[in-house]
Protein backbone atom coordinates (compact mmCIF):
# COMPACT_ATOMS: atom_id res chain seq x y z
CA UNK A 1 0.00 0.00 0.00
CA UNK A 2 1.46 3.35 -1.03
CA UNK A 3 1.67 6.10 1.55
CA UNK A 4 0.03 9.43 0.76
CA UNK A 5 1.41 11.63 3.58
CA UNK A 6 5.06 12.25 4.33
CA UNK A 7 7.39 14.39 6.44
CA UNK A 8 10.89 15.34 5.37
CA UNK A 9 13.57 16.61 7.76
CA UNK A 10 15.59 18.99 5.61
CA UNK A 11 16.16 22.58 4.62
CA UNK A 12 13.52 24.20 2.47
CA UNK A 13 15.02 23.82 -0.99
CA UNK A 14 16.43 20.36 -0.44
CA UNK A 15 13.20 19.09 1.10
CA UNK A 16 11.12 20.47 -1.76
CA UNK A 17 13.45 18.84 -4.26
CA UNK A 18 13.23 15.49 -2.46
CA UNK A 19 9.41 15.64 -2.61
CA UNK A 20 9.50 16.57 -6.30
CA UNK A 21 11.88 13.74 -7.15
CA UNK A 22 9.61 11.32 -5.25
CA UNK A 23 6.61 12.51 -7.28
CA UNK A 24 8.48 12.08 -10.54
CA UNK A 25 9.80 8.64 -9.62
CA UNK A 26 6.75 7.16 -7.90
CA UNK A 27 3.87 8.90 -9.69
CA UNK A 28 5.44 9.43 -13.08
CA UNK A 29 4.60 13.14 -13.20
CA UNK A 30 6.80 16.09 -14.02
CA UNK A 31 7.18 18.42 -11.06
CA UNK A 32 8.40 21.50 -12.92
CA UNK A 33 5.71 23.92 -14.14
CA UNK A 34 2.99 21.46 -13.21
CA UNK A 35 -0.17 23.00 -11.70
CA UNK A 36 -0.78 19.74 -9.85
CA UNK A 37 2.51 20.03 -7.93
CA UNK A 38 1.94 22.87 -5.48
CA UNK A 39 4.65 24.26 -3.21
CA UNK A 40 3.66 26.34 -0.17
CA UNK A 41 6.43 28.04 1.80
CA UNK A 42 6.03 29.35 5.36
CA UNK A 43 8.28 30.68 8.07
CA UNK A 44 5.84 29.92 10.88
CA UNK A 45 2.88 27.74 9.88
CA UNK A 46 -0.29 29.06 11.54
CA UNK A 47 -3.75 27.55 11.94
CA UNK A 48 -4.99 29.77 9.11
CA UNK A 49 -2.16 28.50 6.89
CA UNK A 50 -3.05 24.90 7.76
CA UNK A 51 -6.67 25.51 6.78
CA UNK A 52 -5.53 27.00 3.49
CA UNK A 53 -3.43 23.88 2.87
CA UNK A 54 -6.45 21.67 3.54
CA UNK A 55 -8.62 23.68 1.15
CA UNK A 56 -6.02 23.52 -1.59
CA UNK A 57 -5.46 19.77 -1.13
CA UNK A 58 -9.18 19.14 -1.42
CA UNK A 59 -9.34 20.57 -4.94
CA UNK A 60 -9.30 18.25 -7.92
CA UNK A 61 -6.18 17.77 -10.02
CA UNK A 62 -5.99 19.90 -13.16
CA UNK A 63 -4.24 17.60 -15.61
CA UNK A 64 -4.16 14.06 -14.24
CA UNK A 65 -5.11 11.71 -11.44
CA UNK A 66 -2.62 12.96 -8.88
CA UNK A 67 -2.09 16.15 -6.94
CA UNK A 68 1.05 16.84 -4.89
CA UNK A 69 1.00 19.42 -2.12
CA UNK A 70 4.38 20.33 -0.62
CA UNK A 71 4.37 22.41 2.58
CA UNK A 72 7.68 23.81 3.79
CA UNK A 73 7.78 25.48 7.22
CA UNK A 74 10.61 26.58 9.46
CA UNK A 75 8.33 26.13 12.48
CA UNK A 76 4.71 25.14 13.04
CA UNK A 77 2.29 26.01 15.82
CA UNK A 78 0.95 22.94 17.62
CA UNK A 79 -2.53 24.18 16.80
CA UNK A 80 -1.59 24.20 13.11
CA UNK A 81 -0.37 20.61 13.35
CA UNK A 82 -3.64 19.61 15.00
CA UNK A 83 -5.49 21.31 12.15
CA UNK A 84 -3.61 19.10 9.69
CA UNK A 85 -4.34 15.81 11.48
CA UNK A 86 -7.45 14.83 9.55
CA UNK A 87 -5.94 15.89 6.23
CA UNK A 88 -2.79 13.81 6.78
CA UNK A 89 -4.74 10.86 8.15
CA UNK A 90 -7.14 10.74 5.20
CA UNK A 91 -5.78 12.74 2.25
CA UNK A 92 -8.28 13.45 -0.54
CA UNK A 93 -8.33 10.86 -3.33
CA UNK A 94 -5.27 11.22 -5.52
CA UNK A 95 -3.57 13.73 -3.19
CA UNK A 96 -0.04 13.29 -1.86
CA UNK A 97 1.13 15.50 1.00
CA UNK A 98 4.62 16.46 2.09
CA UNK A 99 5.50 18.48 5.20
CA UNK A 100 9.09 19.74 5.25
CA UNK A 101 10.70 20.98 8.45
CA UNK A 102 14.37 21.63 9.34
CA UNK A 103 13.95 19.37 12.38
CA UNK A 104 11.21 16.95 13.35
CA UNK A 105 11.80 17.44 17.06
CA UNK A 106 8.74 19.68 17.32
CA UNK A 107 6.44 17.33 15.42
CA UNK A 108 3.49 16.23 17.56
CA UNK A 109 3.27 12.44 18.13
CA UNK A 110 -0.32 12.48 16.86
CA UNK A 111 0.81 13.92 13.51
CA UNK A 112 3.97 11.82 13.31
CA UNK A 113 1.87 8.67 13.65
CA UNK A 114 -0.04 9.62 10.50
CA UNK A 115 2.93 10.16 8.21
CA UNK A 116 5.92 8.37 6.81
CA UNK A 117 9.32 10.02 7.09
CA UNK A 118 10.91 10.26 3.66
CA UNK A 119 14.68 10.23 3.76
CA UNK A 120 15.82 7.55 1.33
CA UNK A 121 18.89 8.87 -0.44
CA UNK A 122 17.56 7.80 -3.87
CA UNK A 123 15.04 10.65 -3.65
CA UNK A 124 17.68 13.33 -3.10
CA UNK A 125 17.97 15.76 -5.93
CA UNK A 126 20.19 14.85 -8.84
CA UNK A 127 21.74 18.27 -9.35
CA UNK A 128 21.87 20.12 -6.07
CA UNK A 129 22.56 23.83 -6.16
CA UNK A 130 25.30 24.81 -3.75
CA UNK A 131 25.51 28.49 -2.81
CA UNK A 132 28.66 30.45 -3.52
CA UNK A 133 29.23 30.98 0.20
CA UNK A 134 28.97 27.24 0.84
CA UNK A 135 31.35 26.38 -2.00
CA UNK A 136 33.85 28.97 -0.77
CA UNK A 137 33.61 27.60 2.78
CA UNK A 138 34.13 23.99 1.68
CA UNK A 139 37.13 24.79 -0.53
CA UNK A 140 38.76 27.21 1.95
CA UNK A 141 41.69 26.46 4.21
CA UNK A 142 40.99 26.13 7.93
CA UNK A 143 42.40 29.63 8.46
CA UNK A 144 40.09 31.15 5.85
CA UNK A 145 37.15 29.21 7.25
CA UNK A 146 37.86 30.72 10.64
CA UNK A 147 37.76 34.20 9.11
CA UNK A 148 34.45 33.40 7.39
CA UNK A 149 33.00 32.08 10.66
CA UNK A 150 34.05 35.24 12.47
CA UNK A 151 32.30 37.35 9.82
CA UNK A 152 29.14 35.23 9.96
CA UNK A 153 28.90 35.61 13.73
CA UNK A 154 29.68 39.31 14.14
CA UNK A 155 26.29 40.91 13.60
CA UNK A 156 25.89 44.28 15.28
CA UNK A 157 22.11 44.13 15.77
CA UNK A 158 19.25 41.65 15.62
CA UNK A 159 18.50 42.26 11.93
CA UNK A 160 22.11 41.79 10.87
CA UNK A 161 22.47 38.70 13.06
CA UNK A 162 19.35 37.22 11.44
CA UNK A 163 20.71 37.89 7.95
CA UNK A 164 24.05 36.33 8.86
CA UNK A 165 22.29 33.32 10.42
CA UNK A 166 20.41 32.84 7.13
CA UNK A 167 23.74 32.93 5.32
CA UNK A 168 25.14 30.39 7.79
CA UNK A 169 22.15 28.14 7.12
CA UNK A 170 22.91 28.43 3.41
CA UNK A 171 26.46 27.28 4.10
CA UNK A 172 25.26 24.29 6.13
CA UNK A 173 22.73 23.39 3.41
CA UNK A 174 25.49 23.56 0.80
CA UNK A 175 27.77 21.30 2.82
CA UNK A 176 24.92 18.80 3.16
CA UNK A 177 24.12 19.01 -0.55
CA UNK A 178 27.76 18.37 -1.48
CA UNK A 179 27.88 15.42 0.92
CA UNK A 180 24.82 13.85 -0.68
CA UNK A 181 26.32 14.36 -4.13
CA UNK A 182 29.47 12.53 -3.04
CA UNK A 183 27.41 9.77 -1.42
CA UNK A 184 25.52 9.12 -4.66
CA UNK A 185 28.70 8.69 -6.70
CA UNK A 186 30.76 7.14 -3.95
CA UNK A 187 32.76 3.98 -4.55
CA UNK A 188 32.42 3.07 -0.89
CA UNK A 189 35.75 4.44 0.33
CA UNK A 190 34.22 7.51 1.99
CA UNK A 191 30.85 6.12 3.03
CA UNK A 192 31.51 6.16 6.77
CA UNK A 193 33.00 9.68 6.71
CA UNK A 194 30.16 11.15 4.64
CA UNK A 195 27.52 9.33 6.70
CA UNK A 196 29.02 10.78 9.88
CA UNK A 197 29.02 14.27 8.36
CA UNK A 198 25.37 13.97 7.31
CA UNK A 199 24.45 12.68 10.76
CA UNK A 200 26.16 15.68 12.38
CA UNK A 201 24.35 18.09 10.07
CA UNK A 202 20.98 16.48 10.84
CA UNK A 203 21.55 17.16 14.54
CA UNK A 204 23.02 20.64 14.13
CA UNK A 205 20.45 21.92 11.64
CA UNK A 206 17.65 22.15 14.19
CA UNK A 207 19.71 24.41 16.44
CA UNK A 208 20.46 26.84 13.60
CA UNK A 209 16.87 28.05 13.49
CA UNK A 210 16.83 29.19 17.12
CA UNK A 211 17.26 32.92 17.74
CA UNK A 212 20.08 32.14 20.18
CA UNK A 213 21.66 29.57 17.86
CA UNK A 214 25.33 28.78 18.62
CA UNK A 215 26.25 29.53 15.01
CA UNK A 216 29.97 29.86 15.72
CA UNK A 217 30.18 26.47 17.44
CA UNK A 218 28.17 24.78 14.67
CA UNK A 219 30.31 26.18 11.86
CA UNK A 220 33.54 25.52 13.74
CA UNK A 221 32.53 21.89 14.21
CA UNK A 222 31.68 21.47 10.53
CA UNK A 223 34.93 23.15 9.56
CA UNK A 224 36.79 20.41 11.39
CA UNK A 225 34.83 17.44 10.05
CA UNK A 226 34.43 18.35 6.35
CA UNK A 227 36.47 15.77 4.44
CA UNK A 228 38.95 16.84 1.78
CA UNK A 229 37.69 16.81 -1.77
CA UNK A 230 34.02 17.25 -0.87
CA UNK A 231 33.74 19.47 -3.95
Amino acid sequence: MQHHAFVIEAGEEEGIAVAQVWAEKELGIKAEKNPDVVVMRYGLLSVEDARRVSELAAGAAFTGEHKVVIISATRTYHEAQNALLKLFEEPPKGAYLFLIMPTLGGLLPTLRSRVQELKNIEYRIKNIEISGHAEEFIKASKEKRSAMIKKLTSGKDEEERRELRDEAISVVNGIEAAAYAVMRGNDGSQTSVISALLSDIAVLRGHLYDRSAPVRMILEHLSLVIPKGLI
